[in-house]
């Protein structure tokens, strides 16, 4: 046996081999019965923060857990599937990927023994852009990244009841957000997981809307389910209609401010120095998601005034 001092070296040197540990735990806070919602930092995807930006769902079926997006990494993951096991007892058995954004669906890696499901169009762009997203998380979250592959969906879902372990929830398919849009409905509950389709108190982003006018459309959809509690994709939860409401005001305005500015012929510069609307000024990341626009959906405007191309 080593001495106690010989003991502690050692220990000391497992330490610095051992690999980090994750600085940014996930929280599982209560949003109904047997449902909880991690809660995403309303930031850019950084070391900081983990990636973990978004925000996810866990429903316990009393057969397993249904996890709604699975966050941007591995580490995060098992982090993930740790903490809902110590919660409620039950394995993850599906994992449920609103779409295809690197944030929602590189933790699906970690749970082994689960089903991971998405709509086909979801599965079909998670395959086309996985090398430029792991690329890119790979650059921003260092080794809170590290040997992390993106795992494809196993199964394709199409809207409708699905049982899971005998307990059912409504799945709809939309596609104003990223082209493919999952939205989860638990009707005992009345909890509805809206995904990206609904951002709270956090700016919307843009890059793969099919237009801010379908967009907005399929919000109007959104508000005739009969939900009680709605989880957005990033921001705190809404008891109240208030996200969805914030979501549809500022894509509004968005959609309004860019045909405005295209049909006089300013510039994408001209477009970003005029001022935020103040009721969006205070958004989390309102600057740099309207810079983020600016650049991948001000042009639609533009050729649409210019050679009459949608």
């Amino acid at each position: 046996m080593l001495p106690r001092r010989g003991r502690a070296g050692l220990a000391a040197v497992l330490a610095l081999l051992a690999p980090p540990l994750l600085a940014c735990e996930p929280e599982l806070v209560p949003v109904a019965p047997a449902t909880w919602v991690v809660e995403g930092a309303r930031e850019e995807i950084a070391a900081d923060n983990c990636g973990l930006i978004a925000n996810l769902g866990v429903i316990a079926t009393g057969e397993g857990v249904v996890l709604i997006d699975s966050g941007p990494s591995r580490t995060l993951g098992e982090a993930l599937e740790a903490e809902i096991m110590a919660l409620t007892g039950q394995p993850v058995r599906w994992v449920l990927n609103t779409h295809h954004h690197p944030d929602h669906v590189f933790g699906n890696q970690a749970f082994a023994r689960a089903e991971v499901l998405a709509l086909a169009g979801t599965a079909e762009a998670m395959a086309r852009d996985a090398a430029a997203f792991e690329a890119n998380l790979r650059r921003l979250l260092g080794e809170a990244f590290a040997g992390t592959r993106l795992r494809l969906p196993d199964r394709t879902v199409a809207p409708g009841r699905h049982d899971f372990g005998g307990y059912p929830l409504e799945l709809h398919a939309f596609r104003g957000h990223s082209g493919a849009d999952l939205v989860i409905f638990d009707a005992a509950t009345g909890v509805l997981f809206a995904g990206d389709l609904v951002f709270h108190q956090r700016t919307a982003t843009t890059p793969h809307t099919p237009g801010l006018q379908a967009w907005i459309e399929e919000l109007d959809r959104l508000e005739t389910l009969n939900y009680r509690v709605m989880v957005p994709g990033h921001g705190p939860v809404d008891h109240d209609g208030a996200a969805l409401a914030q979501t549809r005001d500022y894509l509004a305005w968005l959609d309004r401010h860019f045909d405005e500015q295209a049909s006089r012929g300013a510039t994408a510069n001209q477009v970003r120095e005029a001022p935020l609307p103040e009721r969006f000024a205070g958004l989390a990341l309102a600057e740099y998601e309207l810079t983020r626009s600016l650049s991948h959906l001000y042009p639609r405007y533009e050729q649409r005034w210019l050679w009459g191309e949608e």
